[in-house]
């Protein structure tokens, strides 16, 4: 397995030189942002209908898109710039803690991916609530529930991080529902609000079955017994196939190059792509899995299986002679 630590520590600099132009990419949606809040100013139901798609595509770029590889700092090599655009993409855009975000995601998530108590997904999970019900209607209430969380942990962290981080928030918030107003021509704060709502939960269903479905319902190892890196990533994560908008709006990083980017986190979502012919090739060759599979299967798997993968406690993963 030598060769095998080799070729995941030897492509660990790969990530230093590819989020050169991330950024630009990233932030390539924001042009279109006018011509979204234009549509929405029209009466007619096809170009308002246009405005919101627009304009909830835009959003997920920047909060799922934009915010992933921000906290991964794969979308320039300055540590200045890195932190401005973790601030920008997961705070004013995302209406989350940046310090949580990143901690929770890259510390926890990758550090321990799926390994119970840890990076496991677990927070995914709401035991309380029937198959239909999460995954149907709870996808609604993200844009909701995600500020919500965020003020819950403000209390967790220094008062000036707390006050910066509200602020942050509210600025991204306001400039939105301002724009709403003033440049979409909504009459009422009411109807504003509403069309946020509409807007941030465009694509909230793929957001949370996407999350759910490459790491829930694969193997899930102990804290004491967990085996080497290349096999803990390769057994807990699964690629999904290109799909043109989620690629588009979620980024390649976490549809159908997911096992890649947990394998090379630094790695920027093009770099993603382009390796992805190699790592498939040598986990074949090494004859370690690369586990891929559709969404529409893993969504029947889900609903089918709800109560085995959300509601029970995940069974216990061991990997012998491999720790």
């Amino acid at each position: 397995m030598q060769k095998g630590r080799m070729f995941y520590w030897g492509h660990q600099g790969m990530g230093e030189r590819s989020g050169e132009s991330s950024w630009r990419k990233t932030l390539f949606p924001c042009p279109l942002l006018c011509a979204g809040f234009l549509c929405l100013s029209s009466e007619n139901v096809l170009v308002f209908a246009i405005g919101i798609t627009i304009l909830g595509m835009c959003h997920s770029t920047l909060t799922v898109k934009g915010s992933h590889l921000a906290t991964h700092g794969a979308l320039t090599k300055s540590k200045c710039w890195s932190k401005i655009w973790l601030l920008f993409f997961v705070e004013v855009c995302t209406a989350f803690t940046a310090e949580f975000g990143k901690f929770s995601h890259v510390n926890m998530h990758h550090g321990y991916t799926n390994v119970v108590g840890l990076g496991d997904s677990s927070t995914w999970k709401l035991p309380c609530l029937n198959r239909y019900v999460y995954m149907f209607l709870v996808p609604f209430l993200i844009p909701i529930i995600t500020p919500l969380v965020a003020l819950e942990r403000l209390w967790k962290v220094e008062l000036r991080i707390a006050l910066r981080t509200l602020g942050l928030i509210s600025l991204g918030l306001y400039s939105q529902y301002w724009l709403l107003l003033n440049v979409s021509g909504f009459r009422s704060p009411s109807s504003a609000l509403t069309c946020m709502l509409l807007i941030r939960a465009l694509l909230a269903h793929p957001f949370l079955h996407v999350n759910i479905f490459q790491h829930i319902g694969l193997p899930m190892f102990s804290r004491d017994k967990k085996p080497q890196r290349i096999h803990m990533m390769t057994l807990g994560v699964l690629n999904l196939p290109r799909l043109p908008v989620l690629d588009w709006a979620f980024g390649h990083s976490l549809i159908s190059c997911h096992v890649e980017h947990h394998l090379f986190p630094k790695l920027s979502d093009n770099m993603c792509l382009k390796v992805k012919p190699v790592v498939s090739r040598f986990l074949h060759e090494k004859q370690l899995p690369y586990q891929e599979d559709s969404y529409l299967a893993r969504f029947r798997l889900f609903l089918n299986r709800y109560e085995e993968l959300m509601v029970q406690a995940p069974l216990i993963t061991e990997v012998v002679g491999l720790q």
